[in-house]
């Protein structure tokens, strides 16, 4: 130990830090970008069960659903352009993520935050006041370009404030945002769904702008990274920064480290280009593979469509919005189990355990469905089965908050060095987005199709994703942001990629690295 910084297990340094209240006060405002993604995720699909919503704007699946009550539950609510009001957001979201990359880089982490709850604050306006479907998809990809900008940047400044030993837990603060807005918005969707005149889903739609306003003004409040600022040429500022956020004025070491990273990043011109090189395939796979993966566990066919899907198999209106407050729920609760011990059971073992409990969720699900409904999709579920359904959902929603929900962000975010972070960042939004897109556009017709079996589909993707966490992903907890090539040195796979020189493991020696 030399001047406050010690070795961990790992062969890296570990920085003092601790948790004072500047880091919590700043975390906890950047984290509040994560209630807009989660606000919108459990608006629409509550907007889009209601009766007076679709009679407005969509009148022919309004027909559809009426005219089928009693016949195939499977296909009536199958609309492209009903799912492209839902799905038009994440399309934006994606074109978006690359010039946030931009902006997080050249302006910083806080102007990026900036930009997305003001184009998300207008993009609310514009659907709470919406006469036709024009308007709606318009004011939809103002939303995803505020939640473009949110994704990239927020994940990001949350890795590079915390401490490496609680990097996990304030990280996941973001996806408990994103859960607690889920939860509003279903609230919200049950307490306006009975307003006379059928206008509550105006309410729900342009409460959007409340989220909106708390990211926009808490950006203005909030310091920029350490790393942001050297990078930018504010050295003393992110000496102060550094000093507030860890707790301590013995920050040399970790100051110098961040110092010699930004000044090796300067001298990569193209970090687009330089992200393919061998030396960062295993990052880039993780950053590709992770958000990929975590569409593909079926989340977003519970949480856009939890009030649709609920009317699918049998609930009333009312039910329907209720079962999906109880799911918000779970949601929100399980995301605090993840927080609590995710830097002390580390990524690894949520992933596992996460992945094998959502897995048998999906079948059993399935079951269900399949035994109730069959393939004609004909039929009415007992009360019991409807409750025991839920229970599984339940069981697969807290699965997916505890595992591949917070830890979808917070992996991707942590794994890259300096010179490509934010490339590296805006590659994973973007994988996100585009499947969440897809999932989005593609799963009512799924369901018309697959029927029953859509939830085998989910569950085989449950089985790969959970082999390829056992096989590929290094845990990574505890492990300083700036330290961490060793973990792929190490690994049984990755290591012929990556390899260590020099200083004992110090960042300046992960900088070495050749790709083999």
């Amino acid at each position: 130990m030399a001047g406050g910084v010690v070795v961990n297990a790992a062969g890296g340094k570990e920085y003092p830090g601790r948790m004072t209240a500047f880091v919590f006060f700043t975390c906890l405002v950047a984290s509040s970008g994560g209630l807009i993604f989660g606000y919108d995720i459990g608006i629409s699909g509550g907007v889009t069960s209601m009766d007076s919503f679709l009679q407005e704007f969509f009148p022919s699946v309004y027909a559809q659903a009426e005219a089928s009550k009693d016949a195939n539950q499977y296909c009536k609510f199958n609309s492209q352009l009903l799912t492209l009001f839902t799905s038009s957001l994440y399309l934006a979201a994606l074109a978006t993520s690359f010039a946030a990359a931009s902006v997080t880089r050249v302006f910083g982490r806080r102007w990026s935050m900036f930009c997305g709850g003001v184009t998300f604050l207008a993009g609310s306006a514009l659907n709470g006041a919406a006469t036709d479907v024009i308007m709606l998809i318009l004011g939809r990809i103002l939303l995803g370009v505020g939640v473009g900008f949110a994704n990239q940047s927020v994940p990001l400044y949350l890795s590079e404030m915390a401490p490496a030993k609680l990097r996990g837990m304030l990280n996941i603060g973001f996806q408990l945002m994103t859960t607690i807005g889920i939860l509003a918005a279903n609230l919200i969707n049950y307490a306006t769904v009975g307003i006379p005149g059928g206008w509550g889903w105006r309410i729900g739609l342009g409460l959007a702008g409340v989220p909106a306003l708390v990211i926009t003004v808490g950006a203005l409040a909030l310091p920029d990274t350490p790393n942001s600022l050297i990078a930018r040429g504010y050295r003393e500022d992110a000496r102060a920064v550094l000093v507030k956020i860890r707790g301590t004025d013995d920050v040399h070491d970790e100051y110098a480290d961040m110092v010699a990273a930004s000044e090796e990043a300067a001298a990569v011109e193209r970090p687009w280009r330089n992200i393919l090189e061998p030396r960062y395939r295993p990052q880039l796979t993780v950053a590709v593979l992770i958000p990929f993966f975590q569409q593909l566990t079926g989340i977003n066919v519970i949480m856009f469509y939890a009030p649709v899907l609920f009317l699918t198999i049998g609930f009333g209106d009312d039910a329907s919005l209720m079962s999906a407050v109880i799911t918000g729920l779970v949601n929100m609760f399980a995301t605090v189990v993840s927080i609590v011990t995710v830097d002390r059971l580390g990524r690894r073992a949520l992933f596992l355990q996460g992945g094998t409990q959502m897995f048998v969720s999906q079948i059993v699900v399935g079951t269900l469905i399949a035994l109730q409904f069959g393939t004609a999709g004909v039929g009415e579920m007992s009360k019991g089965n409807a409750m025991l359904l839920v229970l599984f959902i339940c069981l697969y929603v807290a699965g997916f908050a505890w595992s591949w929900g917070p830890l979808g962000w917070l992996v991707p975010s942590e794994v890259f060095s300096l010179e490509v972070r934010s490339a590296g960042q805006s590659i994973a939004v973007c994988v996100n987005m585009t499947l969440t897109f897809i999932i989005g556009q593609a799963f009512l017709s799924m369901l018309c199709t697959l029927k029953f079996g859509l939830f085998y589909f989910f569950a085989g993707w449950m089985f790969v994703m959970t082999a390829f966490v056992a096989l590929f992903l290094p845990e990574t907890k505890g492990v300083a942001i700036e330290e961490m090539n060793l973990v792929w040195s190490q690994h049984w796979f990755w290591g012929r990629y990556v390899t260590v020189d020099g200083d004992g493991g110090s960042r300046r020696g992960n900088r070495r690295t050749t790709g083999v």
